[in-house]
């Protein structure tokens, strides 16, 4: 677990693949805080790329560019982004989605709260506005009651949203160690693995809208079998953890 005396070092880590018209406000928004940012190119086009190459040179003394030479999907991205972010010493990773879809101006409430609670793993749960679609908001609880289900706990609020704060010395572990999916399933697999570690999951309200760029990279057929395959192997990962997640809550 991570030690509450180490020093509180957090880094923005913010996947990429082809928002090259929502990134440069993305990345002025989170640099009107005071924390460095960490982009993970996930193998974007050539005009992606050169965007994020002018935006690392531009603010060269805040920004890090990590490139994927080939796309392996967002949870690739962001556990490449816990490799550099360890290796660079930080002990924090806060995950925000280059799209345009959470506000930025929360990156202050969700360090502060991570700050406090450093082994803790910090979720937004989302905020809706008029913009989202209603089949998403569907399948997003469907998932989520999947989720409850897997941790036998309401604990996750949301196990979509992707601004979150992540302890490195709990997260890296799990990466390292499970097989976790590497596309948009990652953001929630993840989360019930942390569940089933016994890391706390605190949640916090944040405003979703949805994209400036009106680019989604969520394929539905081949999204939703992925997701679908792995609801069914945390599912049966439950069911052999189920003496340790009940004596928990009996706990």
């Amino acid at each position: 677990m991570a030690d509450a005396g180490t020093a509180f070092r957090p880094v923005v880590v913010v996947p990429v693949y082809n928002h090259e018209r929502a990134i440069g406000a993305m990345v002025e928004a989170i640099l009107a805080h005071p924390v460095p940012c960490l982009l993970v190119d996930d193998g974007s086009d050539a005009g992606c790329a050169q965007v994020l190459r002018t935006l690392a040179d531009r603010h060269a003394a805040r920004v890090t560019l990590v490139r994927l030479a080939r796309n392996q999907g967002k949870g690739a991205a962001v556990t490449a982004g816990f490799e550099a972010a360890l290796r660079g010493g930080y002990t924090h990773a806060l995950q925000i989605d280059a799209d345009g879809q959470h506000d930025a101006g929360c990156i202050p409430a969700f360090l502060d709260l991570a700050r406090r609670h450093p082994a803790a793993m910090v979720c937004g749960n989302p905020v809706y506005d008029a913009s989202v679609p209603r089949a998403r908001l569907i399948g997003r609880y469907l998932t989520h009651v999947w989720v409850w289900v897997h941790t036998l706990s309401f604990a996750v609020r949301d196990s979509m949203c992707g601004l979150r704060v992540y302890p490195l010395a709990e997260a890296v572990p799990v990466t390292r160690a499970s097989r976790i999916g590497p596309r948009m399933e990652f953001d929630i697999e993840i989360l019930v693995r942390l569940a089933w570690r016994g890391v706390r999951i605190l949640n916090i309200p944040t405003p979703v809208t949805y994209p400036s760029d009106g680019v989604s990279h969520f394929r539905v057929w081949r999204d939703n079998l992925r997701i679908s395959w792995m609801h069914t192997r945390l599912f049966f990962g439950m069911l052999r953890r189920l003496p340790i997640l009940v004596g928990r809550k009996l706990a």
